[in-house]
């Protein structure tokens, strides 16, 4: 039951992290990462693919033998991130417009202090 239950998560993971390449907003590289942890758990052959993948093996790689973000995914990420509490301010109403600006902040301070590649 654990194995199909890892084997469909890595799945989903996956395909969100690849629609996360054309949408702004959805992140491809923590879905990716998650991914290539289930299939290490559910199917082997599939995180090795993943792992010798050219676009993703690089990343899941950096982040599992040091938790370093490439210098590049880092100035992506906090660009939309700084776009995505730009647009709430101007969209959200009341109070809520407050709260795109401070996952911003919270999330982008995590990634700027991981070490780059």
């Amino acid at each position: 039951m654990k194995r199909p239950a890892l084997l469909a998560a890595g799945c989903i993971s996956l395909a969100l992290g690849i629609l996360g390449i054309a949408l702004p907003l959805l992140p491809t590289t923590p879905f990716v990462l998650l991914a290539a942890a289930c299939f290490a758990h559910a199917n082997p052959a599939w995180e090795q693919r993943l792992l010798e993948h050219p676009r993703f093996g690089p990343s899941i790689r950096a982040w599992r033998e040091r938790g370093a973000i490439p210098p590049a995914a880092k100035r992506v990420a906090v660009a939309m991130l700084v776009l995505s509490a730009v647009g709430g301010w101007f969209t959200l109403p009341g109070a809520w417009r407050f709260v795109p600006g401070a996952v911003a902040i919270i999330v982008g301070s995590w990634i700027l202090t991981r070490p780059g590649q």
